[in-house]
C-alpha cells in the first residue's frame, strides 16, 4: 500500500499549487532595480480616483492617507494569511518528511530528493518572507515620511494663504492710496497750470509796467536835467555874486595891511586861539561798543560828536566828559562824520550804503540819502553854505548832495575807489584820495577832474585842510603824512616816524587850528604829534590801549581828541 500510495496524498489539496505559487514569486529586488511593488500595487496609485474628477490638493493628500493605511492593512494581513500558510505547509510536509526518512529499499533515493525539494522550497518561502517584511517596513517609512512632508506642506501652504491674504489686502490699501495720490496729482497739475496762466498775465503786466515805469524816469531825468541846468545858472551867479563880494573884502582887507595876518579879521575870529601843544590826557570816555571810527568837534565849540559800531551818533560836552544827546537811526557803523558850519546838521556816512543827516535841536533824521551801491566812507560838508555836501564809497563814486532837498545833484565816476573826501574852502573844488594813492582835485559843480598827483606809494587814508585852506594833509598807508599846497599840488612838507603805523583803511590824522601841528595816530595807540615848521616829532602820547583809529583839534586851539578800536576817546591837554 505504501508503495502504491503517491505522495502527494500525504500534502493537502491546496499545497500543491501554493508551492508553485511561491516558486512564481519574484526575488527581491536589488538597489539597482526599481521597486516594480510600490509602483504596481494599487494601494499606492491614483487607480481609485474616477478619471472624471479632479479633486483639489487636500482631497487628494486625504485620498492618499487613506490609501497608505488601507495598503499598510492589506500588507498585515497578507503577512498573517501567509504565516498560517507556512504553518500549514509545515504540518502537512512533516508525514511525508517522516516517511521519506523511512529506510525504504526501492524508493528511498526519490523521497530523499523530493525531501530536499521541499526544504529548498521552505528555505524559499523564509526568504520571500524576509524580503516582504522588508519590503513592508520600508514601505511604511516611506509612508511616514510621506505623511509629514504632507503635514508640512499643508502648514506652508496655510501660511502661503495667509501670506497671499494679507499681500491682497496690501494691494487693495496700496492700490487706494494710489488712487487718492493720481487725484491730487491731477490737482496739482490744474493748480500748475492755472498758476502758470496768471503767472503769464503778471509777466504781461510786469513788461507794460517796465516800459510805463523806463517813460516816467525818462521824463523824470529830462526834468532833472532841466532842474540841474536852472541851478547851475543860480549858482554861476550866485558865485559871481560872492567872487564879486570876495574881490572887495580882499581889496578892503589889503589896504588895512595889518601885517600880512588876514586870519584875525575873517568870520570868527573871536573864536580863534594858539594851538597848544598836547602832553596828557585830562580824560578817557567808553564812547562806543566795538571801536569809535570818527570824531569831529563842532564849528568853534567845544562840543565832541562821535559815530562808532553800535551805529549810533553821540555829541559829548569835550569840557566835562558828559554825554549830552544820542542820535539813532543809523543802520550801519559810522565811518565818517562832518557838521554844518552852524552846527545845526550832523551828517553820517554809514556802511549801510547810506548817509544820515540829523537836526541837532530835535535830534531826528531830516535826510536819508541813498544812491551809493557800497558803504560810504567818507562824507564832507561845505564851508561857505549848508546846502551843498559830497561823500564817497566803496562804488567808485563821490556824490554831490543838495541837503535842502535832499537828493543827489551831482555824481562822479572814478577808476579808483575813495577813502577820504574834503569841500575846499571856496565852496567849488573837491580834494579825494584814492586807493592807488593819488590825491585829485574836482569842479563841484560840473564833475571834471581839475588835476591829479600822486601822493602816496598805497592807498590815502585821510584827508585834512588847513584853516586858511591853501594847505592839504594826506596821510597813507605808506605810513608818510604828505603836506600839499592846493593852488599848485606841491608837496610842502613830508612827515614820518619810526614808530608809526596807519592801523586801517580810514585812519584819520589832523592839522592843528594855527597849521602849527600834526596829529596821527598809529597801530600800536601811540598818538604822533609833529611841528609842521620843523617836519619833527615833537610829542609821542600813549595812552590807548589798541590802534587809534582818528584823531582831532577843537578849533579853538584845544583839547585834541582820540579816538581807538575799542571805542574809547581820549582827551588831550
Amino acid at each position: 500500500m505504501e508503495t502504491k500510495t503517491d505522495h502527494h496524498h500525504y500534502l493537502p489539496i491546496h499545497s500543491k499549487p501554493q508551492l508553485r505559487r511561491c516558486r512564481r514569486r519574484r526575488p527581491r529586488p536589488t538597489s539597482d532595480e526599481p521597486r516594480r511593488l510600490h509602483h504596481k500595487c494599487p494601494l499606492f496609485t491614483t487607480d481609485f480616483i474616477s478619471p472624471h474628477q479632479s479633486p483639489s490638493p487636500m482631497i487628494e493628500m486625504s485620498k492618499e492617507e487613506e490609501g497608505e493605511d488601507a495598503a499598510i492593512e492589506a500588507i498585515k494581513h497578507a503577512l498573517k494569511a501567509l504565516r498560517k500558510r507556512h504553518l500549514v505547509e509545515e504540518a502537512a510536509h512533516g508525514p511525508a518528511i517522516i516517511a521519506l526518512s523511512r529506510p525504504l529499499v526501492y524508493k528511498g533515493l526519490d523521497w530523499k530528493e523530493k525531501a530536499e525539494n521541499f526544504e529548498a522550497e521552505l528555505q524559499q518561502c523564509y526568504k520571500a518572507q524576509s524580503r516582504l517584511s522588508e519590503q513592508l517596513v520600508v514601505e511604511v517609512a516611506e509612508c511616514r515620511a510621506a505623511k509629514t512632508s504632507a503635514q508640512e506642506k499643508e502648514s506652508l501652504i496655510e501660511e502661503l494663504q495667509k501670506d497671499i491674504s494679507v499681500t491682497r489686502e496690501e494691494c487693495s490699501q496700496v492700490k487706494l492710496l494710489l488712487e487718492e495720490r493720481s487725484k491730487a496729482l491731477e490737482l496739482a497739475v490744474s493748480e500748475n497750470q492755472e498758476l502758470r496762466t496768471r503767472f503769464e498775465e503778471m509777466a504781461v503786466k510786469l513788461q507794460e509796467v517796465q516800459a510805463e515805469n523806463k517813460m516816467l524816469i525818462d521824463r523824470w531825468l529830462l526834468q532833472k536835467m532841466k532842474d540841474a541846468e536852472q541851478l547851475n545858472e543860480a549858482n554861476a551867479l550866485l558865485g559871481d555874486m560872492r567872487n564879486q563880494q570876495s574881490m572887495s573884502s580882499m581889496q578892503e582887507l589889503a589896504r588895512l595891511q595889518v601885517d600880512g595876518v588876514v586870519r584875525q579879521f575873517e568870520e570868527g575870529s573871536e573864536y580863534f586861539a594858539e594851538s597848544t601843544l598836547p602832553s596828557s590826557c585830562k580824560r578817557q570816555i567808553p564812547a562806543h561798543d566795538g571801536g569809535c571810527a570818527a570824531i569831529l568837534f563842532e564849528s568853534h565849540s567845544s562840543k565832541l560828536v562821535t559815530g562808532g559800531q553800535d551805529r549810533t551818533v553821540k555829541i559829548w560836552d569835550a569840557s566835562t566828559g558828559l554825554l549830552i544827546k544820542t542820535l539813532h537811526g543809523c543802520l550801519g557803523s559810522v565811518l565818517d562824520l562832518t557838521v554844518t558850519h552852524d552846527n545845526k546838521t550832523v551828517i553820517a556816512a554809514s556802511s549801510s550804503n547810506n548817509l544820515y543827516v540829523w537836526d541837532v535841536s530835535t535830534g531826528r533824521i531830516s535826510h536819508t540819502l541813498t544812491g551809493h551801491m557800497d558803504k560810504v566812507c567818507a562824507v564832507d560838508v561845505s564851508k561857505v553854505s549848508s546846502r551843498n555836501a559830497v561823500s564817497a564809497a566803496y562804488d567808485r563814486s563821490i556824490k554831490v548832495w543838495d541837503l535842502n532837498r535832499g537828493y543827489c545833484s551831482n555824481t562822479i565816476i572814478f577808476p579808483s575807489n575813495c577813502n577820504a573826501v574834503c569841500i575846499g574852502m571856496d565852496g567849488r573844488t573837491i580834494c579825494s584820495g584814492h586807493l592807488d594813492g593819488n590825491l585829485r582835485m574836482w569842479d563841484l559843480q560840473s564833475g571834471k577832474l581839475i588835476s591829479e598827483v600822486a601822493a602816496h606809494s598805497l592807498g590815502i587814508t585821510s584827508i585834512s585842510l588847513s584853516r586858511n585852506g591853501n594847505t592839504v594833509l594826506t596821510s597813507g598807508r605808506d605810513n608818510m603824512h604828505n603836506l600839499f599846497d592846493m593852488r599848485t599840488l606841491e608837496v610842502c612838507g613830508t612827515l614820518r616816524a619810526g614808530g608809526n603805523r596807519m592801523a586801517s583803511n580810514w585812519s584819520r590824522s589832523c592839522i592843528s587850528p594855527d597849521d602849527n601841528y600834526v596829529a596821527a595816530g598809529s597801530a600800536d595807540g601811540s598818538v604822533y604829534i609833529w611841528s609842521v615848521q620843523n617836519a619833527d616829532i615833537v610829542a609821542t602820547l600813549k595812552e590807548h590801549s589798541s590802534p587809534v583809529l582818528c584823531c582831532t583839534w577843537s578849533g579853538v586851539g584845544k583839547p585834541l581828541a582820540t579816538s581807538d578800536k575799542n571805542g574809547v576817546i581820549c582827551m588831550w591837554t
